[in-house]
């Protein structure tokens, strides 16, 4: 397969057309127009379905497109790094990343790895949804508890775990009494099988609060409002200085953060940087060094 042909498609795809993808390379549009069409000749497929005013991918095109981009990244950042002599971290790195750990943590990371590797360029996307790494051009996402992906290869590099709070003020509930709390998500009624020093204990909550951020969560459980299921790190300051008292553990509620990237692909430099960096902001992985970057 000729390689400039595939880079030229490649072009054309990630700009959306032949003009605008000589606009953005400064190379003449009849070029581009030709490496492709010589390009579906090679391959007997049409990659484009071309309207009069817009160009549109094929499934073919589509499916080439998106297994060649980041191999073609990849090689250009190779011949880069050698003609460089060395393999220094460099390029662009895009990450996705869960909404409490890029609230909590992620801006001090990215600074402090843009700090020891300024040929670097990160972008950080928060986001709790599974993301399609090869589809949307990710290089690594950071994941809570992930599924098992065949796809997907990585390492859990920070651990923690689920506690029930709540103020000093906040008295236990008792036999079948319900406790007010404060809640993420869905607000109905519920029940929290706890671990405590005494043994396994049941929590009836009557929600009053229902939030969509933990941070939220924590800054209403302060108030004495009601109680709240958090993880010990985003609270663990709190517990420390007596302003939260800790109920007990979540039962089976352990929570470990993955560093995750396609199998598929060749560990590029930057990748394996971050990986190094993530593992030395946070060497033995437990709720307590990630407590270090939450303030009070």
């Amino acid at each position: 397969m000729d390689l400039v042909a595939l880079a030229d498609f490649n072009l054309v795809a990630r700009h959306g057309g032949f003009g605008k993808a000589a606009r953005a390379s400064g190379r003449p549009k009849a070029t581009l127009s030709r490496r492709v069409t010589e390009l579906e000749a090679a391959l007997q497929l049409r990659l484009f379905e071309r309207g009069a005013r817009n160009l549109k991918l094929t499934e073919e095109g589509h499916a080439l497109h998106e297994r060649t981009a980041a191999l073609l990244t990849e090689l250009d950042e190779t011949a880069a790094t050698i003609a460089a002599g060395g393999d220094k971290p460099r390029g662009r790195l895009r990450v996705s990343a869960p909404l409490l750990f890029s609230q909590t943590a992620m801006g001090r990371i990215a600074a402090g790895f843009a700090l020891k590797y300024p040929d670097v360029r990160v972008e950080v996307t928060t986001e709790d949804r599974a993301v399609d790494m090869i589809e949307e051009g990710y290089d690594l996402v950071i994941r809570v508890n992930p599924h098992p992906d065949e796809s997907l290869v990585g390492r859990a590099f920070l651990h923690d775990r689920l506690v029930v709070v709540a103020s000093p003020d906040l008295p236990r509930p008792v036999a079948d009494l319900s406790a007010p709390g404060v809640v993420r998500g869905d607000g109905d009624r519920q029940t929290w099988n706890v671990v405590t020093p005494e043994g396994p204990v049941a929590i009836r909550i009557e929600p009053i609060l229902a939030l969509s951020s933990l941070i939220m969560v924590r800054d209403a459980v302060r108030t004495g409002v009601g109680a709240a299921c958090m993880p010990i790190s985003l609270v663990s300051h709190d517990l420390a200085d007596g302003t939260l008292l800790h109920w007990g553990d979540i039962e089976g509620s352990e929570i470990a953060l993955w560093a995750l990237y396609p199998s598929r692909r060749l560990l590029s430099a930057r990748v394996s940087a971050f990986l190094d960096f993530l593992k030395q902001a946070f060497p033995n992985g437990t709720p307590d060094e990630l407590a270090a970057y939450i303030g009070r």
